[in-house]
C-alpha cells in the first residue's frame, strides 16, 4: 500500500496572537513555524518533542480542526485550506484522530453503540441497521465483542476504552489516523497490546498514521519515519533507523539521553507468550 504520498506539508505555519496587557502590545506566537514533511500511504510518521514543541498544534491542522496560517497542505493529492474552503464531509471522513485519554474521550452517559454510530449518523446516509452492523464489525476488529454495543464506558478498562476510541475513529473508514499519545495513559503490557492492534489495523485497512509521542521506545517500535520538533520547528527528520542510530541535532541527542527506554518489543513477546499459554 505504500509508495505514494498521502500527506504532503510544505512550510506550514500556525500563529496565535496573545492579547497582551494594559501596557503590553499583542504578541504573535509561532506554535508551528515552517514545518515540511511527507508521509507515504500506509506508513507511519512519528512526531517527537517535549510539551509545547508544537506537535499537538500540528495534529490539529492535520485533523482539520485548526487552519494553517501559512504554507500548503495536501492530503491524498487534494489541497487543504479550511480557512478558505471550510471542511466538507468527505474531508472529515478522510482524517480521524485518537486522543491520549481513553477515559475523557468517551461520554460516560452514552452507550458504546451510540458513540460508534454517531459519526455515521452525522456524516452518511446509512440506515440504522447498516450503522449497527458496521459498529458490531468494528468492535470485533479491535478485539471486543458485539454484545459490548449496549454497555457504558465505565464498564470497560482503560485499554478497552482506547480500543473503543480507535473503533470510533475508524467508523468512517478514514485513510489517515492521527494518534495523539494514544498509549501513554496505559499500563506497559496494555500498551504493547494496543500497539499490536494498531499495526494489524494499519495492514488490514492500508491506514496512514501520524503518531505523536514523547515515548521513544514506542516510537522506535511503530514508526517508519521520525520527525523531532523543538519550539515549533523541525530539527530532525528521517527514517527511524537513521534518527535513532545517528541523530544529528543536539536537541535530539539530549532528548534521547534524557528519556528512559522501555523495551516494547520484549513486552510484546511476553504478551504473545502469555496469549499462547492461555490458548
Amino acid at each position: 500500500m505504500s509508495g505514494s504520498v498521502m500527506i504532503e506539508a510544505r512550510d506550514l505555519v500556525r500563529d496565535y496572537v496573545s492579547s497582551g496587557g494594559l501596557f503590553k502590545p499583542k504578541r504573535v506566537v509561532h506554535a508551528v513555524n515552517g514545518v515540511s514533511f511527507d508521509v507515504e500511504r500506509g506508513r507511519t510518521l512519528a512526531i517527537v518533542g517535549e510539551s509545547g514543541c508544537g506537535k499537538s498544534t500540528l495534529a490539529r491542522i492535520l485533523t482539520l480542526i485548526d487552519p494553517q496560517t501559512a504554507g500548503s497542505l495536501k492530503i491524498d493529492g487534494k489541497d487543504i485550506n479550511i480557512a478558505r474552503d471550510g471542511v466538507t464531509h468527505d474531508m472529515r471522513q478522510m482524517v480521524q484522530i485518537v486522543f491520549q485519554n481513553p477515559y475523557g474521550s468517551l461520554n460516560p452517559r452514552q452507550k458504546i453503540g451510540d458513540a460508534l454510530t454517531e459519526p455515521l449518523l452525522l456524516n452518511t446516509g446509512m440506515s440504522e441497521e447498516e450503522r449497527r452492523q458496521r459498529a458490531g464489525d468494528m468492535l470485533e476488529k479491535v478485539g471486543l465483542a458485539r454484545e459490548h454495543y449496549h454497555r457504558y464506558p465505565h464498564m470497560f478498562s482503560g485499554g478497552q476504552r482506547q480500543r473503543i476510541a480507535i473503533a470510533r475513529a475508524l467508523m468512517l473508514r478514514p485513510k489517515i489516523l492521527v494518534l495523539d499519545e494514544p498509549v501513554s495513559a496505559l499500563d506497559l503490557s496494555v500498551q504493547a497490546q494496543v500497539l499490536n492492534l494498531l499495526a494489524d489495523l494499519q495492514e488490514e485497512f492500508g491506514l496512514t498514521y501520524v503518531f505523536i509521542s514523547h515515548d521513544l521506545s514506542v516510537v522506535r517500535y511503530i514508526a517508519d519515519q521520525v520527525m523531532v520538533m523543538y519550539f515549533g520547528e523541525v530539527v530532525e527528520y528521517g527514517s527511524r533507523d537513521e534518527v535513532f542510530s545517528n541523530p544529528q541535532h543536539e536537541y535530539t541527542k539530549k532528548l534521547f539521553a534524557a528519556t528512559p527506554q522501555t523495551d516494547i518489543a520484549a513486552i510484546r513477546k511476553r504478551v504473545a507468550r502469555k496469549a499462547g499459554a492461555e490458548a
